[in-house]
């Protein structure tokens, strides 16, 4: 059950076209649809800032001179505290 509030003002042509689409998803209400749409960018936005993505090679690389290395250099330390700070996964 929703317990939290969030009032927002909005152009009427907004609004509209919010109605409008919300009674095309068979939504019951147009809060029902904003929250779904709140919800839906909200994890996809903190996925794309809790994760990166690179190449197949690069990472390769990485992995091969992460076992090369004895002790990680201060630079390398730091990026580690860094991600482990920010939550990265």
């Amino acid at each position: 059950m929703a317990t939290a509030r969030l009032d927002m003002r909005l152009n009427e042509e907004i609004k509209a076209k919010a109605e409008k689409a919300s009674a095309l998803l068979g939504l019951k209400s147009l809060t029902e649809y904003v929250v779904r749409l709140i919800d839906d960018n909200a994890t996809q936005v903190i996925a794309h800032h809790q994760s990166i993505t690179i190449e197949n090679d690069i990472f390769d690389r990485f992995m091969t001179t992460c076992k090369e290395v004895q002790n990680p250099n201060k630079t390398l330390s730091e990026a580690a505290a860094y991600t482990k700070r920010k939550g990265f996964k």
